[in-house]
Parts: C-alpha cells; structure tokens; sequence
C-alpha cells in the first residue's frame, strides 16, 4: 500500500514536489499558512493546520522558506508535533543544520524520526523526477522513505543527520558562483564582439545547468521565478556562517555573497539569472 504523505509548505519547490507525488499516484495531503498557496497545488486534500495534516499521513515533507517557519510549522498546539505519532519527518528546507539540531530531540519524543532530504535541482527538474536529493540521517531511517523520495529523484545518503543541510548549502554556495561567472563571461564576450548565444552555448558546454535559465542569460527574462535571488542571498548568509564558525577559508564565497547582495536590492523577487543585468551595468558597463 502506497504510503500516505504531507507537504506541509506550498512554495516553488513544495510545489513542485506535491505535484510529483500526486501524479505519482501517492495520497496527499497539504499544509500552507496561506490556504490559497496550497489550493493552487491543485492535488490531495488541503488542511487547515500542520497538526491536522500530520494525522493523517506516514510521511511528513516540509519545505519551507527558513528556520523561523519550520519552528513554526513544527511548534504549538496545533504545530506538527503536536499530532506527531511514530512518522518519518523529511525537512527539504534550505534552512542550515542548527534548526535540525533544535528539532531532532523533539521529533524523536513523539516516536517520530528525522531525515533532512534537500533537493538539489530546480523546481521543473523536480516535477519530471529528475532531481538529486542528499539525504542525512540514519541509513535505515533514508531508506524506509526512499520509496517516497525517489519519485522525486535520485536519493543519495551522504552521512549522519545535518549532512544533507551543510551539503545544500555548499551547492547553492556554488550555484551562486556560478550564476555570477557566467553573467561576467556572458557581459565580457558581448564587449568583445562575441555573439551573446554563441558565448551561453559554450558556458552550457562546461555546466550543462546553466540551460534552464538560457532565457534569463540571453533575453533578459528572468520569469519564472525557479529560484530567487533573496532565497539566494539568505542561503549564502547560512553558508558563510556555517563556514566561519569552523574557521573554513572562503573568501570567494563571501564575495559571491557580496555581489548576489548588490543584485538582490533591486532583483530580490527575480530568478538568480538576474545578475546578468546588474553585473552587466555594474562591472563590465555593457547595455
């Protein structure tokens, strides 16, 4: 019998990875703090409290925008553990290792389990199933819900509980930079009289990820948004507090931070491809 699932948070990737279940064929239930955001998903039964939806299911996904909403989703009486009862708890948020470290005791008195699963991959990617999902945690515990995760994508376990959150972070931490050299080499090939499509095909050569936002890159398009630079921003300043506290060297890091900040004031709600624009005015002066 298929396992029963909530998404409890209903934003591009919770989504996205509700949409997936569901055509899956795996019963669904939903949870946003804005009711209409999870009436948009368009499958499974929406509920009002993440309580209600962690009754009713097996399985507990959330993917939500911080470590402020997840102590929030999780906490008060009518919070997820307060109905919690024996489930597996997948946390897919990007929201740093400490918070895991605050709700693992928690989850764990209720008989429920903790696994931290974020998704590497865009939204679309995730809604054909081909994503990458780096899960920590308990062997055993990654594989009594790979049934679930793998509909999603492929399902790696990289160690023990809080390795999959410091694994994301050090992705987006290369997403960013990568986003960022891509805008400088696109903006410098343009000054030099290289055909801009030319450029982006050869970039794609080297980092094949860089298709999806061909049209951000190339026609200024940066809608849809698959991944905003102010979720950006918010996951570099996790990064680097991460990686300061242990003394790791990551000055490349912190200036990427630097320059997804100057494009965040006036592309916050954008896709990251928007640092095109900005590096194109700021730094190399072509138009």
């Amino acid at each position: 019998m298929n396992p029963r699932v909530a998404v409890l948070g209903t934003g591009r990737m919770g989504t996205a990875v509700a949409r997936r279940l569901a055509e899956t064929g795996l019963p669904l239930v939903v949870w946003n703090r804005t009711r209409s955001r999870a009436e948009e998903v368009g499958a499974g039964i929406v509920v009002a409290t993440p309580a209600e939806a962690v009754a009713m299911v097996d399985v507990v996904i959330t993917s939500l925008t911080g470590a402020d909403a997840l102590r929030a989703t999780f906490g008060g009486p009518t919070g997820a553990l307060a109905r919690a009862h024996g489930q597996i708890f997948v946390e897919m948020s990007t929201a740093g290792p400490d918070v895991l470290e605050e709700l693992a005791p928690l989850v764990a008195q209720t008989g429920s389990t903790l696994v931290d699963a974020p998704v590497i991959g865009a939204p679309p990617l995730v809604r054909e199933g081909a994503g990458l999902l780096i899960a920590g945690g308990v062997r055993a515990d990654v594989d009594r819900v790979r049934p679930v995760l793998e509909r999603l994508g492929e399902l790696r376990h990289v160690g023990l509980s809080g390795s999959g959150a410091r694994l994301k972070l050090v992705a987006n931490s290369m997403l960013g930079a990568l986003v960022l050299i891509a805008a400088e080499l696109e903006t410098a090939g343009k000054a030099v009289g290289l055909d801009p499509v030319v450029t982006f095909d050869l970039l794609t050569r080297f980092v094949p990820s860089l298709a999806i936002r061909r049209s951000g890159y190339l026609e200024d398009r940066h809608e849809p948004t698959m991944f905003a630079l102010r979720d950006l921003r918010k996951d570099l300043d996790l990064a680097l507090s991460t990686f300061h506290r242990v003394d790791a060297h990551v000055p490349i890091t912190a200036l990427v931070r630097e320059w997804v900040d100057e494009a965040a004031v006036a592309d916050a709600d954008n896709d990251v491809s928007a640092v095109v624009y900005r590096y194109a005015q700021s730094h190399v002066g072509v138009t």
